[in-house]
């Protein structure tokens, strides 16, 4: 039997939930329980989603004596920045256009 595909970053990003659990995270490093304490999804189902999370790297989980945190791994999320990159100069480049536009359109006498 092969091992499973490694998820990617678009995968995990797509649910909303473990979206969610990434702004949690954004502030500090949360345990396990008090993430689930922000769901009304079971901690079973919770932590399916940290695993998720966790397979493709964004997030990293390290016990303190019985406590398990997550810590969020923003350096994976670059992949997300990249690919968005073309798209986010396409819209500035739309926006400075409009501008242009309408700085025309205002200087014009009336």
């Amino acid at each position: 039997m092969s091992p499973p595909a490694r998820r990617d970053v678009f995968q995990a990003i797509a649910d909303p939930t473990r979206r969610d659990i990434l702004n949690l995270l954004v502030k500090k490093e949360l345990n396990l329980k008090t993430i689930a304490s922000h769901f009304k999804l079971s901690r079973p189902a919770i932590s399916q989603q940290i695993k998720i999370l966790t397979d493709c790297g964004l997030l990293r989980i390290d016990q303190q004596g019985r406590e398990r945190f997550c810590y969020l791994q923003t350096k994976k999320m670059k992949e997300v920045s990249d690919w968005l990159e073309p798209f986010k100069q396409a819209w500035e480049m739309r926006y400075n256009q409009l501008d242009s536009l309408l700085d025309e359109l205002q200087s014009k006498p009336k």
